[in-house]
């Protein structure tokens, strides 16, 4: 689209790029969503759930059984669609988050047709899982060390910028892995995952260069036609194929406009998911080689299971989760903007103190 159309004004041209990324995905959704819906019952593309989790989680959760999975592919295909109508295709960074995206759904889509035709949860094995967003990630992060070495200098909140020269490589599969991962574990309620994402996705609209623009838009735009139907009791999940996906394009994000400590922040639900599963799984290994027994540390994870055993509604803990990731949005929102301002404040003194002199 950058290609092809010629604006007559910055106005117009801004409006083309910015307005139909935000508007566009959500209105095809409207369209796209029922016929899916369809397709995948039509196909018994139904979601299972684990055996170990029947009797243990809310009642309500035994009656999702058979919901359509795999509405993911709505989600990432508007993306994509957006991505390679609107955003500057010449650009090292964009070249990324399509890789990373296209690998993850496709990573994602395997595993949900696993589920699907096993009829199990047990998916693709978790080596091969691993093994395929490594790939991803260090050929994303290798790319960019070489195409754009200045995403070295990372911005770290509340001290400004530090140069990690090449461990900005091993930082990237950190970062990539980590967030497809993050966001896989927090898709577990109706609209949990594609709330938080939203919020964070629109955060990053505010903070990132107008590169970032359209594809984080777009982002906010399919998740929130996703959410029409996503929400409870949701009509469709996004499955592995939408979070795997989602997750892997936030972690590129923020590599590729070197913001990964600030997407700790504004995806702190997202980190807090993945943490909680990782000090289940070590608690429960540490108790069971101490005392012979493994014991929880949370009454279930990840976290969002650990509230509803506490006596929250699935509506309640999406409704919170939501409204923690704005604040801890709006807080790295407010860190980043203090720090930008006392970044230029200290160049502005450092350029009149060498005219001075």
């Amino acid at each position: 689209m950058l290609q092809l159309i010629e604006p007559n004004s910055v106005y117009l041209f801004t409006a083309i790029n910015i307005l139909l990324p935000a508007l566009l995905p959500f209105i095809l959704s409207m369209f796209i969503g029922p016929r899916l819906i369809a397709v995948l019952r039509a196909m018994k593309a139904g979601q299972p759930i684990r055996e170990a989790s029947k009797g243990v989680l809310a009642p309500e959760h035994s009656s999702k059984v058979g919901t359509p999975t795999m509405g993911g592919l709505m989600i990432i295909s508007l993306i994509l669609l957006s991505i390679l109508l609107f955003a500057d295709l010449t650009d090292p960074r964009i070249h990324c988050i399509l890789l990373v995206t296209c690998v993850t759904a496709f990573l994602g889509f395997l595993d949900d047709y696993a589920k699907i035709t096993k009829k199990s949860t047990d998916g693709v094995s978790g080596k091969f899982k691993i093994a395929l967003q490594f790939i991803a990630a260090l050929a994303c992060g290798c790319y960019l060390y070489d195409a754009m070495p200045t995403l070295c200098n990372l911005y770290i909140p509340f001290y400004g910028f530090l140069d990690i020269g090449p461990f900005f490589i091993p930082l990237s599969l950190l970062v990539i892995i980590g967030a497809s991962n993050a966001v896989n574990l927090t898709d577990g309620l109706d609209g949990l995952a594609s709330g938080c994402m939203i919020i964070v996705a629109l955060t990053y609209v505010t903070v990132l260069p107008i590169t970032f623009t359209p594809v984080m838009l777009a982002v906010a735009s399919a998740c929130a036609g996703f959410l029409w139907f996503n929400c409870h009791p949701a009509r469709v999940f996004m499955g592995d194929t939408g979070s795997l996906a989602l997750g892997g394009l936030l972690g590129t994000v923020a590599v590729c406009s070197a913001t990964p400590f600030l997407l700790v922040i504004i995806g702190g639900v997202f980190v807090a998911e993945a943490c909680s599963v990782m000090i289940q799984v070590f608690w429960f290994k540490y108790t069971r080689k101490k005392y012979g027994e493994g014991r929880r540390f949370f009454l279930m994870a990840p976290i969002h299971h650990h509230f509803e055993k506490k006596g929250w509604s699935e509506t309640q803990v999406c409704i919170r989760f939501w409204l923690i990731t704005l604040l801890l949005s709006l807080l790295g929102y407010a860190i980043f903007f203090a720090d930008t301002i006392s970044l230029l404040y200290a160049d502005v003194v450092t350029h009149v103190t060498n005219a001075m002199h």
